[in-house]
């Protein structure tokens, strides 16, 4: 059965793409595909290998994601598992978007078959959300301080105040070190209860996540045109905002969130190319990943049934 929290998320995303569809029509109903297709053209293949690179360079750093939750709780997992299930889970879940079908079930299935509890899993999941919360405060905040006229691409606002909300970013992401330095109280997030972590556990978080959000964002970047460009700074911020946005939404995969976000902050550029830049972000960061996570779920799930078909089968035999 599904719970109301569910259904009702389920329905907040619904809406989230109709409203963004219905916005992203209006701006882009005057672009033809020849137009589309010729900013796609226009790509060069350097770029496209580069964006590429960016692609994978995001996913070893979710995969580790997971491999610093496991240090935190103390167990041993080999990198390659490790780095299959979270590749699975964030691939899932990014396309999918809805809490009911979160990658929460994918990691639940993949690590008891190491031995970790269902209470061991809530926290590793837990505390993977948290890693990417303190990815997104410390880019944003660094971003923020560092282009302070960024913030007028979605408001009117003064510098000093974009400059004051990334000093208040950075303050969180430095209240969080001083508490595991210090060793404040556990944190209580719903029902789980993480404990600080140890610094250099701390230290890898704050490498992990900002890194993966840097290099998601390269991938739009490397598919804009070099002309009129802004520069990847203000390209990491548009990207950081959209993204919180469409996970806020629970949009399945930001569809309509991310594209009228870049298309609203970067009036410069031209239309197409925008679109051009988000339909290379979908396929490398999204559909491609996506595509192989069903495959990985397929396989394990297949040997999965099969040991216990085999286990059945030799229990008979005795």
């Amino acid at each position: 059965m599904m719970k109301r929290s569910d259904v009702a998320w389920t329905l907040v995303g619904i809406t989230a793409v109709l409203l963004s569809g219905y916005l992203l029509y209006q701006e882009i109903r005057n672009i033809s595909l020849a137009e589309l297709t010729e900013s796609l053209e226009a790509i060069s293949y350097h770029n496209w290998l580069l964006a590429g690179l960016a692609t994978l360079g995001a996913y070893v750093a979710l995969a580790w994601y997971d491999r610093i939750a496991i240090a935190h709780l103390g167990k041993k997992i080999s990198w390659w598992f490790i780095t299959l299930c979270s590749f699975t889970t964030y691939a899932l879940a990014h396309n999918i978007g809805a809490s009911v079908f979160s990658g929460a079930l994918v990691r639940y299935r993949a690590y008891r078959s190491k031995g970790l509890t269902p209470q061991e899993i809530g926290v590793l999941i837990v505390f993977c959300s948290l890693t990417f919360v303190l990815g997104t405060l410390l880019a944003g905040g660094t971003v923020l301080v560092l282009r302070p006229e960024l913030l007028n691409r979605v408001i009117d606002a003064e510098p000093w105040l974009s400059i004051a909300a990334g000093s208040f970013l950075l303050c969180l992401v430095g209240l969080y070190v001083i508490g595991a330095w210090r060793h404040f109280a556990p944190l209580h997030v719903g029902k789980w209860r993480i404990d600080y972590p140890r610094l250099p556990i701390v230290g890898r978080q704050l490498v992990a996540a900002p890194l993966e959000l840097a290099c998601a964002a390269a991938i739009i970047y490397f598919a804009l045109p070099a002309m009129h460009n802004p520069g990847y700074l203000v390209i990491l911020g548009v990207f950081l905002a959209s993204f919180s946005l469409a996970l806020l939404s629970h949009a399945p995969g930001g569809l309509g969130v991310l594209e009228v976000t870049f298309l609203a902050a970067l009036p410069e550029l031209n239309t197409a190319d925008v679109l051009a830049a988000l339909i290379v972000f979908r396929a490398f960061y999204l559909l491609l990943p996506f595509a192989l996570a069903i495959l990985i779920v397929t396989v394990f799930e297949a040997a999965q049934w099969s040991g216990k078909r085999r286990s059945r089968s030799a229990a008979s035999d005795q």
